[in-house]
C-alpha cells in the first residue's frame, strides 16, 4: 500500500494499523533501537497525573502507553480507530476499557477528562487541526494535552542522516521484523511531511491550547508538545 493510494483515508490507514497490529509494539522497538519506551516514559513524565486522575490516550494502539499510566492508578481510557489494534489490546490487557473512536469525532462528552494524551498518532490524522480542537472540547478547563509525535532534527547533519535512515534503513529493517513491512514505507514519508516543532505549536495553539510549549527529545526526533485547556 503505498502513500499516493492512502493519502490518510481514514478507512486505508486503519487497515493498515491493523494489518501491523499482530507485531507493532516489537517492531517500533526495533527501528527506534529501543528509544522508543524512553519517549513514552517522557510522556508520561509531561502529563504529571495522579492517581484518580481520568485520562484519554487517543492512539494508544495495543495500549502500550495506557498501561503505565493504568498501572500507577490513572483511570485511563485507551482509544484508536485501528479495529486491530485493540483486539491485540484487548487480549494483553482485558482489564482496560479499549474504545474504537475517530480522533476528529470523538465519543465522549464536553469536559470528560483531566488530560488528553495522543503518541505517535497525529501526523495519521486526516485533520489535525480538528483532532486537536476536539481533544480541547473533552478536556476540563484546566487540563493538559501531551502529544509525543516524530518531528525534525534540529541538527543540519544530523537530520540528513536520519532522513536518510528513514528512507532507506526503516523499510529494509520493517521488512524482517514487521508483519507488513509496506506500511512502514507510508511511515516514514509521513515523518519526512511532519511540520516542524514550531508549526505544530501553532497548529495547537489555534485550537483552542494555552501555554504551548516543546521539548525535543533525541535530538528533536521527536517532539513533546504540551499544553493547557
Amino acid at each position: 500500500m503505498d502513500r499516493a493510494t492512502l493519502d490518510k483515508d481514514p478507512s486505508d490507514v486503519a487497515r493498515m494499523f491493523d494489518g501491523v497490529a499482530a507485531r507493532y509494539d516489537l517492531t517500533n522497538d526495533v527501528l527506534s533501537l529501543g528509544q522508543d519506551r524512553l519517549w513514552r516514559k517522557a510522556t508520561i513524565a509531561a502529563l504529571g497525573c495522579t492517581p484518580g486522575d481520568r485520562v484519554l490516550d487517543i492512539a494508544a494502539g495495543t495500549g502500550t502507553s495506557s498501561e503505565p499510566l493504568a498501572d500507577a492508578g490513572v483511570d485511563v481510557v485507551p482509544a484508536d480507530f485501528s479495529l486491530g489494534m485493540l483486539r491485540v489490546g484487548r487480549r494483553r490487557r482485558p482489564d482496560l476499557p479499549f474504545t474504537a473512536a475517530d480522533a476528529t469525532h470523538l465519543p465522549f462528552a464536553e469536559g470528560s477528562f483531566d488530560a488528553v494524551t495522543m503518541s505517535f498518532g497525529l501526523r495519521n490524522v486526516s485533520d489535525p487541526a480538528a483532532a486537536l480542537t476536539e481533544f480541547r472540547r473533552v478536556t476540563r478547563p484546566g487540563g493538559r494535552l501531551v502529544v509525543c509525535e516524530f518531528s525534525r532534527p534540529v541538527n543540519r547533519a544530523f537530520r540528513a542522516a536520519y532522513l536518510g535512515y528513514l528512507m532507506a534503513a526503516l523499510p529494509a529493517v520493517a521488512r524482517r521484523v514487521s508483519s507488513s513491512p509496506d506500511s512502514y514505507v507510508y511511515l516514514a514519508e509521513s515523518i519526512q511531511a511532519w511540520p516542524s516543532q514550531r508549526d505544530l505549536a501553532r497548529t495547537v495553539q489555534h485550537a483552542g491550547w494555552k501555554d504551548v510549549e516543546w521539548r525535543n527529545l533525541s535530538g528533536g526526533i521527536v517532539a513533546l508538545h504540551r499544553a493547557r485547556a
